[in-house]
């Protein structure tokens, strides 16, 4: 095989340094930004994972990519084209390459529209005939298993797996590049969603497609995406390969997130809240983060002046890159605090 054929298919999606600030007055400039400096790429055919608590940055992230939010400085690149500053008009062509699965499957459906016509729809904005667009959203209504027909029904028809089918539907009949997913089975209960987890897999890999999955659960994201980016404060903690950054993390924040996932046993959970307490993990209220240092300081058992102080830059440490000035010594909290293969 020839170099050129070995060589890993461009970015579908590249973000770098991208940073965001709410609010237009000075003082809200000079607020920590809700994003900050954050980089990755997304390749076709690969799911990138966006996890960290509630206020981390990561549905900003989302809502910086599909234009909802206007970037502070950074860029964001869809199939190598510089879209971070794209007008209305624009954004409209991007449709065809770039769309979106909210969490809600119940407010995200107009209640009044057909199926047909909420599918259609962005198709005719694109400029589809009419005639093709019907056969369309009845081709992708059946690749995420719902009869043809569905297209003639309203969303009161329909229960919350089904609705995020057809939410699902209505994003891949663009014939979409990029797909970003927000927190698209949260909603819903657990057996449905390992059915539409088992389903993005497969219209992932049938479609070569590139997914930014945004969540707050480590254990879904493990089962949908091949890397994963682990945010706190709008800064990145932590990125790598899945398995590493969550049976070996590398920073004390995913130690804490990966030891907090939910588990079926009681029991487990309890053992797992008390471990993390032991160690000297406080929770999320109990300190505003600092603005030179690392933001996880204030709550972190490793912390020193030097995290207080100093931000740490991302680094190599075995297989993940890691924001952290003492990511050698996080091992020993790995099995501590519960976190097991």
């Amino acid at each position: 095989m020839s170099a050129l054929a070995a060589s890993p298919a461009p970015p579908a999606l590249e973000i770098r340094d991208l940073v965001v600030r709410y609010g237009a007055s000075r003082a809200a400039k000079r607020n920590p930004p809700a994003v900050d400096g954050v980089s990755f790429d997304i390749r076709p055919g690969e799911t990138v994972g966006l996890v960290g608590e509630s206020g981390s940055g990561k549905s900003t992230i989302g809502k910086a990519v599909l234009g909802l939010q206007p970037p502070s400085a950074g860029t964001v690149r869809l199939n190598g084209q510089d879209i971070t500053q794209s007008s209305l008009k624009q954004r409209r062509r991007l449709a065809v390459d770039l769309r979106v699965v909210f969490q809600d499957p119940y407010s995200s459906l107009n209640p009044t529209r057909t199926i047909g016509q909420t599918l259609v729809e962005p198709l005719r904005v694109l400029g589809v005939p009419s005639r093709e667009g019907e056969r369309r959203a009845r081709e992708t209504l059946e690749s995420v298993g719902l009869p043809a027909d569905t297209v003639e029904r309203y969303p009161s028809q329909f229960s919350g797996g089904q609705r995020q089918r057809i939410a699902i539907a209505r994003a891949l009949v663009c014939d979409p590049k990029v797909v970003v997913l927000d927190e698209p089975v949260s909603a819903l209960d657990l057996s449905t969603q390992a059915t539409v987890l088992n389903l993005l897999a497969d219209l992932r890999d049938q479609r070569d497609l590139g997914f930014l999955f945004i969540a707050h659960d480590l254990g879904v994201v493990r089962f949908l995406a091949q890397r994963v980016v682990v945010l706190y404060r709008g800064q990145v903690m932590e990125s790598g390969s899945v398995e590493p950054v969550t049976q070996a993390p590398r920073h004390p924040y995913t130690v804490a997130l990966t030891s907090a996932a939910p588990v079926p046993r009681p029991a487990e959970q309890t053992a797992r809240r008390q471990a993390r307490e032991a160690l000297g993990f406080r929770t999320a209220g109990a300190a505003a983060g600092s603005s030179t240092g690392c933001p996880f300081a204030p709550r972190c058992p490793l912390a020193t002046e030097e995290c207080r102080t100093e931000r740490p830059l991302l680094r190599r440490v075995e297989q993940s890159l890691t924001a952290c000035h003492h990511a050698e010594q996080v091992a020993a909290l790995t099995g501590a605090a519960g976190v097991r293969p």
